[in-house]
């Protein structure tokens, strides 16, 4: 995957439904709410899915000659503090994909429309 800094993000921008994660079906994803990640101009942001609530500090980044982000992320799991890493990069088709991982644990892809 080619990463570098980039000036595409501001497409990012916005409210994201997530549709697939890896080893989740669609009833675990919205567990307690619908699934979503949620992208701000000002390089911050959060999302939610199952029992997972994470905080992000986002990075632009080109992947895959993509506009996309790096990001770090806070938060919790099940109600216990949670943190980890990840990256997003818009697709073709207008669809966010991009990959969560759990510090020292699960790690998942995920596919996400614009809501």
């Amino acid at each position: 995957m080619s990463r570098r800094r980039g000036d595409g993000s501001k497409e990012l921008v916005g409210r994201w439904r997530i549709q697939e994660m890896d080893g989740w079906d669609r009833d675990a994803l919205d567990l307690v709410d619908p699934a979503f990640i949620e992208l701000r101009a000002d390089q911050t942001g959060n999302f939610g899915f199952i029992a997972v609530e994470g905080w992000m500090d986002c990075r632009e980044a080109t992947i895959d000659d993509r506009p996309g982000l790096e990001f770090s992320w806070e938060g919790n799991g099940e109600c216990d503090p949670a943190s980890g890493r990840g990256w997003a990069a818009l697709q073709p088709d207008g669809s966010l994909k991009g990959h969560i991982f759990f510090h020292i644990g699960d790690d998942s892809a995920f596919r996400a429309d614009r809501e």
